[in-house]
């Protein structure tokens, strides 16, 4: 999901309890049988999802066994919102690894390629720390470093607006692209075991850094320019370029998967996946929801909140155009939602094999690729 404006309204909407009543009409029905039990099997990484935390205490009981019911193996979280600087970024971290620590039979730090192997075991989700912004670093390079002996594992150059190292997708165009810090730093990841993700640049400081990076790169949560045109959708240039240096491209649930007003349906959603599946191949797709694990809080309260958290960004000029319907595709706004799109993969023809690549072993691969033993 996008950086929300501040760390308490993050902490509050990814906290947010859900009732069995929104679980039960969340939409579609998973997998049954024999696709059930081998959708368990499978190694499951959502590129891009917020967990329920919280820091003071253990979850309940019934947000425990919702967690649990999704299947996954392990989710990229997005720690902290477009305005964090140093201390606010630290103070984060470690307000995750508190969540983590209170919750230890349900979430686990992924540090290395072995932890996700060891949440599949364990039955633990597992949790890689991701960055989106870059204002943490303030320009120092040696700060991947820091930040990477923390334990993040995945960093973006820009987010949406121009940053010391490239131009992002609401960037004034042509843009400058990358620029020669932004070498320096996609160097420094290179070296110090972070996966470069790169959603958030623009067309041309893309290409640039698939074309600096030495290893594999991520587009972890996006969608397919050639479906429905916008500046967060991906062009087939694109896609090519990173499925060419071995990466991956998530896809997103967001609103820009169409021109609405309607909110974006299963169909819409399947009609992104299959066309990446198409230009790429399936070595090179995954899926980075981009929304909550839990249900997405339709109620007027909870769209009045995130209607608020909307127009804060609007104001900021970091929204891209449209943004406003709620972050979910309608049939996936639920914990299971790779289940069910492993199903409608499978009930269109994909092998399994495809559907286990696009489930989680494709971004397993980068990651292996591009972090540190």
């Amino acid at each position: 999901m996008r950086p929300i404006s501040s760390r308490r309204n993050f902490l509050k909407i990814s906290a947010a309890l859900v009732s069995a009543s929104l679980l039960r009409s969340a939409g579609a029905a998973p997998a049954t049988g024999d696709a059930a039990r081998w959708y368990r099997k499978a190694l499951v990484i959502d590129g891009n999802l917020v967990p329920p935390i919280d820091p003071d205490k253990r979850l309940d009981k019934a947000t425990v066994k919702a967690v649990r019911s999704s299947g996954l193996t392990a989710i990229k979280a997005t720690l902290v919102g477009n305005s964090a600087d140093f201390d606010e970024t630290c103070k984060t971290i470690a307000i995750f690894d508190r969540a983590i620590a209170h919750n230890p039979d349900l979430y686990m730090q992924i540090r290395n390629v072995a932890d996700l192997q060891l949440a599949k075991q364990s039955g633990k989700i597992g949790i890689i720390y991701s960055f989106e912004t870059v204002g943490m670093l303030e320009g120092k390079l040696e700060r991947i470093d820091y930040f990477s002996d923390l334990g993040v594992r995945v960093m973006q150059l820009s987010y949406n607006t121009t940053s010391p190292f490239a131009s992002g997708v609401m960037s004034p165009q042509p843009s400058t692209g990358l620029t020669a810090l932004g070498r320096e730093a996609v160097a420094r990841m290179n070296a110090a075991g972070v996966s470069l993700d790169l959603s958030h640049c623009d067309e041309k400081s893309t290409l640039d850094a698939i074309a600096a990076s030495a290893k594999p790169v991520l587009i972890t949560h996006a969608g397919c320019s050639a479906v429905h045109l916008h500046p967060r959708n991906k062009s087939d240039e694109v896609l090519r370029a990173v499925a060419d240096k071995g990466g991956v491209v998530g896809i997103y649930e967001l609103c820009y998967l169409t021109p609405g007003p309607a909110q974006q349906s299963l169909n819409d959603y399947l009609a992104h996946l299959t066309h990446a599946l198409s230009v790429c191949g399936d070595d090179h797709v995954g899926i980075g929801s981009d929304a909550l694990l839990m249900p997405f809080d339709t109620s007027p309260a909870g769209m009045a909140e995130w209607n608020k958290d909307i127009a804060a960004r609007k104001a900021s000029g970091i929204a891209a155009p449209g943004e406003g319907r709620p972050p979910f595709v309608v049939g996936l706004n639920r914990p299971d939602r790779s289940e069910i799109i492993a199903t409608a993969l499978l009930k269109r023809g994909y092998s399994e094999q495809t559907v286990e690549k696009v489930l989680g072993a494709n971004f397993r691969r980068v990651f292996e690729q591009t972090w540190k033993s």
